[in-house]
């Protein structure tokens, strides 16, 4: 496993202050959005060599694998990179929760605009 990310996808990065990037993650089977973490160059490497979703813990400032303890893991089929370079996508097939309370999605909680109905 390779942790050195590929220097042309490196050089089409942007970073945040601490070297972060924001990783938004699409469940393949239903497009629903699961959650979103950070990642830094590392993590993206080893996410892509792995196809494990690995991500960076700003709290912990360690890496951790989606699943590792929990059981409730990420594969990844698929990552892309927005047009602006500081985000990427992750598609995955997600094994159990996703959300770090026990949820499906860590966007199932508070509804703050409702979706209206198409007009006809």
């Amino acid at each position: 496993m390779s942790d050195i990310l590929d220097p042309a996808i490196a050089a089409r990065l942007k970073r945040n202050a601490d070297g972060l990037f924001a990783a938004v993650v699409q469940e393949r089977s239903t497009g629903a959005v699961l959650m979103m973490a950070w990642m830094d160059d590392e993590a993206l490497a080893r996410t892509l060599a792995t196809r494990k979703a690995t991500y960076f813990s700003r709290s912990r400032q360690q890496y951790w694998v989606k699943g590792e303890t929990s059981g409730h893991t990420q594969h990844v089929h698929e990552v892309r990179l927005d047009c602006d370079g500081d985000t990427v996508l992750l598609v995955v097939d997600q094994v159990g929760a996703a959300c770090h309370t026990g949820t499906h999605t860590c966007f199932d909680t508070d509804v703050l605009l409702e979706a209206q109905p198409i007009a006809e």
